[in-house]
């Protein structure tokens, strides 16, 4: 099969990296690619929000099955623009992934579908979010309505801090477009966990649990990031809770979205949070997490090229779904300044000298015109190990990070370090 992967980032170095693995592959197109995927297919510059040069991308390589991997192409309508065109897509279509690119729409399906979350309202005018927050009650959360790439929100302490989001999403427009509507939720506490599966809008195939740390410093400090290392399994989560989250979350969503004429195909990820009162959906996505993948996808023993084409042909029931049983531990590498300003262009050391059993996805590197791999983001690349445990894993991952260095180069130094602490010393 001719494949063409859309993306750039460390999520799709992860898939590329599985695809090129399976004997079903003939050619491996990825646009636009980084510099870690150079040597699994062949990158080209266009840019998956460009709907139109990607179809014509898909019309020139022959490609017989495309794969999206970011969330603001299947936002934008990119599946069926191709599907209108004769290819074949693993992705949901735009009105699918409403479930993410729109936090009112999921909470909508959520309260027709009996699916367990906090309350929420969501508002077009700052100044009833504001009035709302202060006569609520009870602690907020405030979320951009729209596409932020996991920096949109905003857990508050206080009034005044709920306020201040407020105005930073819909007046200063911090994350443009996406924060005309602004949605005030209720506060939950607990642990969060994220529960991917694939679905071809019938039969769901679930993968293991994963856990992100979102803010940038040790300890859940600071500002909220794309993600800055995740481990999988959470040792912390019992098998009670992770089957009611499977069947009472994702697969009744699967059904209220079929339900709705809005079928949903591909990867669907429900962020969750366990409470003292049960599980609750913080947010679904419609797309593999990053930097989830990157420790989950190593961890599949199945082919992930015949179960994309399954689920876009829907008979994902007829394939094998495996994982094995390792722990796997991811740490992201950031710019320095990150997820504020930061420089880029700095050489990257050290990837010469990882462990063969090490993997590095990259997530914003590419090659200088001396053919140096240099900075290119925020998040510029995950190390990830595997283990026998969390501990073990973490320790073999930690080991290859300080092996890598760059300018201004920061990471935590605690990701995976509560996986096994059990959820009663966490929930409050």
């Amino acid at each position: 099969m001719n494949v063409l992967l859309l993306g750039s980032g460390g999520r799709e170095h992860a898939i590329a990296w599985k695809l090129a693995q399976s004997p079903k592959l003939s050619k491996l197109w990825i646009a636009p690619g980084n510099a870690g995927m150079e040597e699994l297919g062949e990158t080209v510059d266009v840019k998956g929000m460009d709907l139109d040069g990607v179809a014509a991308l898909a019309e020139r390589v022959h490609t017989d099955l495309v794969i999206v991997g970011p969330e603001d192409p299947l936002a934008a309508g990119i599946t069926d623009r191709l599907t209108g065109a004769g290819f074949r897509v693993f992705g949901p279509t735009a009105a699918a992934a409403r479930l993410e690119s729109s936090k009112d729409f999921a909470n909508q399906l959520m309260a027709d579908g009996d699916i367990a979350t906090s309350r929420s309202q969501a508002f077009d005018q700052p100044e009833s979010a504001k009035a709302y927050v202060r006569d609520c009650g009870y602690q907020v959360v405030i979320k951009a309505d729209g596409l932020t790439a996991g920096k949109g929100v905003t857990v508050c302490d206080d009034i005044a801090s709920a306020e201040a989001a407020i105005d930073r999403v819909m007046v200063d427009r911090a994350f443009g477009e996406a924060g005309v509507r602004v949605v005030v939720e209720e506060r939950m506490f607990g642990r969060e966990t994220s529960a991917h599966a694939f679905t071809d809008g019938l039969t769901v195939r679930h993968m293991p649990f994963s856990c992100d740390h979102k803010p940038v410093f040790d300890g859940n400090t600071g500002p909220n990031t794309g993600g800055m290392g995740v481990y999988s399994p959470p040792g912390w989560l019992d098998d009670a809770t992770s089957e009611e989250i499977r069947q009472d979350v994702t697969e009744r969503a699967v059904r209220a979205m079929a339900d709705a004429g809005n079928p949903y195909a591909g990867v669907i990820y429900p962020g969750m949070m366990v409470t003292s009162d049960g599980p609750r959906v913080v947010e679904f996505n419609s797309r593999f997490g990053d930097p989830e993948a990157e420790v989950l996808i190593p961890k599949l023993r199945s082919d992930l090229l015949e179960i994309c084409d399954a689920v876009v042909d829907g008979r994902l029931a007829d394939v094998p779904v495996e994982w094995d049983d390792a722990a796997t531990v991811g740490v992201m590498i950031a710019s320095g300044g990150y997820p504020g300003a930061y420089e880029t262009g700095w050489p990257i050391n050290g990837l010469d000298v990882i462990d063969d059993d090490v993997q590095v996805f990259i997530a914003g590197a590419k090659r200088d015109a001396e053919g140096r791999i240099v900075t290119s983001g925020g998040r510029v690349l995950c190390v990830v190990a595997r283990g026998a445990s969390i501990d073990d894993a973490r320790a073999h991952a930690y080991d290859n990070v300080t092996r890598i260095s760059f300018e201004g180069a920061h990471y935590r130094t605690d990701i995976g370090a509560t996986a096994d602490q059990p959820l009663e010393a966490v929930v409050r």
